[in-house]
C-alpha cells in the first residue's frame, strides 16, 4: 500500500515542489491550501488530491485530515511547509504584520499538529516535519520578526519530540539557506512605517543582497527532496540542513565564536552600507 502524505502550503513553492516530488516517488499526496479551485498544475496528477486547509482555521484543519484518511485509507507523514515572510525593521512593522506572521509560522504549524496528533497516537506511529529555516538557528539583519518565528518552531519541536517518542511519532525540521521561489517576490511583505526615514539606506543595501542571495540560489527542488530523504527516514533525527548555504552556514555558526560569525554577517549583507557619522 502506497504511503501518504500531508502537505500545507501546496500552492506554490517548496510546497508545490515537494508534493511533485513525492507524486513521482509513487506516494499519495494530500496537497492542501486555502484555494484548491485555483490550482490547476497539481489537480492533474494522479496519485495528488487536493483538499482547503487554512492552517489559522481548526474546521478545515480537521476536515482536510479527515477527508485525507478517507480517500487516501490514512496518512503516515505531515508536511508543515505554509509560511509567510515580513522583512524589515523592526521599528516598522506593525501589530498586524507581527500577527500575521507569528498565527501563519507558529501557531499555524501547532494547529495542524493538534489535530494530528490524536491520529498519530492510536496508531502509534507517524511523521511531522516541519519546514523551518537555518534562520531559526542563525540570524540576518532586516529578518527579526520572521527569526523570532522560525526560532519558536525550533524550539517547539525539539521540546516536541521528548513528548511524542513514546509513541513512535518523529518530529523532523527542514531547514533551508536560501531558496528560489516566490518567497522573495509575491510571498514577501517589506515593513513601512510613514515618516521613519532613518533606517531608509541600511534597509535599502541589506534588502537588496538579501534579495540577490534568493535570486541566485536552487530552486524549491532541492528541499523537495531532503523533505523526501527526512520522511523516509525511520530514526528520531530533528534536523536536516537543505540547499547549498545552509549546512555550511550552520556549522560554521557552530564552529566559531559568535563575534566572529556576525563579522561574517555584516560582511556580506551589509556589504556597501556606509553608516552616516
Amino acid at each position: 500500500m502506497n504511503k501518504t502524505v500531508l502537505i500545507t502550503g501546496s500552492s506554490s513553492g517548496i510546497g508545490k515542489a515537494a508534493a511533485r516530488y513525492f507524486a513521482e516517488k509513487g506516494w499519495n499526496v494530500a496537497a492542501t491550501m486555502r484555494t484548491p479551485s485555483k490550482e490547476t498544475e497539481l489537480a492533474g496528477l494522479p496519485n495528488v488530491r487536493l483538499f482547503r486547509l487554512d492552517v489559522m482555521d481548526a474546521d478545515s484543519i480537521r476536515q482536510a485530515i479527515t477527508d485525507a484518511r478517507t480517500a487516501f485509507g490514512g496518512i503516515d507523514v505531515i508536511v508543515n511547509n505554509a509560511g509567510y515572510g515580513a522583512v524589515g525593521v523592526f521599528e516598522a512593522a506593525t501589530p498586524e504584520q507581527i500577527q500575521r506572521q507569528f498565527d501563519t509560522n507558529v501557531f499555524g504549524v501547532m494547529n495542524v499538529i493538534r489535530e494530528i496528533l490524536p491520529y498519530f497516537r492510536e496508531k502509534r506511529d507517524g511523521t511531522i516535519i516541519n519546514v523551518t529555516s537555518m534562520g531559526g538557528l542563525i540570524t540576518f539583519p532586516i529578518y527579526s520578526v520572521y527569526h523570532g518565528t522560525k526560532w519558536a518552531v525550533e524550539g517547539f519541536s525539539e521540546a516536541l519530540s521528548f513528548e511524542l517518542r513514546p509513541f513512535n511519532i518523529r518530529v523532523k525540521n527542514i531547514e533551508p539557506g536560501a531558496i528560489k521561489t516566490d518567497f522573495y517576490e509575491r510571498s514577501m511583505d517589506l515593513f513601512r512605517k510613514d515618516g521613519l526615514t532613518d533606517y531608509d539606506e541600511y534597509i535599502r543595501v541589506t534588502y537588496a543582497n538579501s534579495q540577490k542571495a534568493g535570486a541566485d540560489a536552487p530552486g524549491p527542488e532541492v528541499v523537495a527532496k531532503k523533505i523526501f530523504q527526512a520522511a523516509n527516514d525511520r530514526s528520531f533525527r530533528l534536523r536536516y540542513p537543505a540547499g547549498g548555504q545552509s549546512p555550511m552556514l550552520l556549522a560554521l555558526r557552530r564552529m566559531v565564536p559568535l563575534s566572529w560569525f556576525h563579522g561574517i554577517v555584516r560582511s556580506v549583507v551589509e556589504k556597501g552600507f556606509r553608516p552616516a557619522v
